[in-house]
């Protein structure tokens, strides 16, 4: 009597039987349209008549809306002033090697700034991209649960058998300068008001991040400023936001003349005549910099002509290549091969 060895399923797998032994399915893919590559699909021709106006198209809306977008960037008043104080010619210079009671002032002319200004601190060669720093976090405890200590967060994670709270590389290295801004008349200062309100994005501030139950009076003062320093920069070369000094009723925000820039706070512990400068951020030992930044803000937020030349290039590239595909095409596209064919 002959066996068939070889049976067919309906499922599309081959199973092959000796008598009673174990079904083997074969690796054969199933029999449908997704695992057989039968899915309709469409495939381009790529023409003269399709590719050249895709080219001038690009190129004749990138290039305005580029120019807009630079022009628009180029008229954000700015003021930059680094205040690391390590070059001899700088006004902090004196700050370096003096007692703690000195003050880290210095003085600048600002241009006439109309509408809410905003005040940014800047730092270089840092990076927060670094893999390890990035993940040197705890999400569940920054949204306030206490009992969630991961291992990522070494080695800031206990400190003499206690945990850390926030833990991680990134919340221990937080950028700590405070900083007061003056207006300078007649040689008396008048201290511009700065607001803390408004610099953090809302959904950091009401999804992600939650003060721990319990007395949180001195973590409400830098909670604004903790949630901006744990949103990690992706450039080495970057600014966070400080500090918003808002348009008063009357014209204009910040009047051109002097100010001057300040880091006010001070640790002192008389008692044990120990004082200490707790707002000065160490930069030295990673060759950084320190700046603060006052900038207005546009319709596209604040200043970076860099997407206005992306634009103005991309639309050039592609313009220019439209012309080029366009001379080729009328010499050469409609030439007869005709006489190229052997008699």
């Amino acid at each position: 009597m002959a066996m068939n060895y070889n049976a067919k399923e309906e499922d599309g797998h081959h199973a092959s039987s000796v008598g009673s032994g174990p079904v083997v399915k074969s690796k054969k893919p199933d029999n449908t349209a997704f695992k057989q590559q039968r899915l309709p699909a469409w495939q381009p021709i790529l023409t003269a008549g399709t590719v050249l106006p895709a080219f001038f198209i690009i190129g004749i809306v990138f290039i305005p809306i580029g120019i807009g977008i630079f022009v628009t960037s180029n008229n954000i008043r700015e003021k930059e002033v680094d205040y690391t104080g390590i070059d001899p010619t700088s006004p902090c210079y004196k700050c370096l090697n003096v007692s703690w009671n000195s003050t880290n002032i210095f003085y600048l002319f600002v241009y006439v700034l109309q509408g809410n200004v905003f005040m940014y601190y800047g730092l270089s060669n840092f990076y927060q991209n670094h893999r390890r720093y990035v993940k040197s976090r705890d999400d569940s405890q920054l949204n306030g649960d206490k009992n969630s200590l991961p291992k990522e967060c070494d080695p800031y994670r206990m400190n003499d058998n206690k945990p850390i709270a926030p833990c991680g590389a990134i919340a221990n290295s937080m950028f700590n300068d405070s900083l007061r801004l003056y207006y300078i008349s007649n040689g008396v200062e008048t201290d511009i008001p700065l607001k803390k309100t408004g610099i953090a994005w809302w959904t950091d501030k009401n999804v992600k991040f939650k003060n721990p139950t319990g007395n949180t009076t001195n973590l409400e003062n830098i909670f604004k400023d903790f949630i901006v320093w744990m949103r990690t920069a992706a450039l080495p070369t970057f600014r966070k936001l400080y500090r918003l000094i808002e348009k008063p009723n009357s014209y204009p925000t910040l009047a051109p003349g002097n100010y001057s820039l300040s880091e006010y706070s001070i640790l002192c512990n008389t008692m044990l005549m120990y004082c200490q400068r707790m707002f000065d951020y160490p930069v030295l030992s990673f060759d950084g910099r320190k700046r603060m930044i006052l900038s207005t803000i546009s319709w596209m937020g604040g200043k970076n002509p860099f997407l206005g030349i992306a634009y103005i290039t991309v639309g050039s590239i592609c313009f220019f290549l439209g012309v080029v595909l366009f001379v080729i095409h009328h010499k050469y596209g409609n030439r007869n091969n005709s006489s190229d064919i052997p008699n």
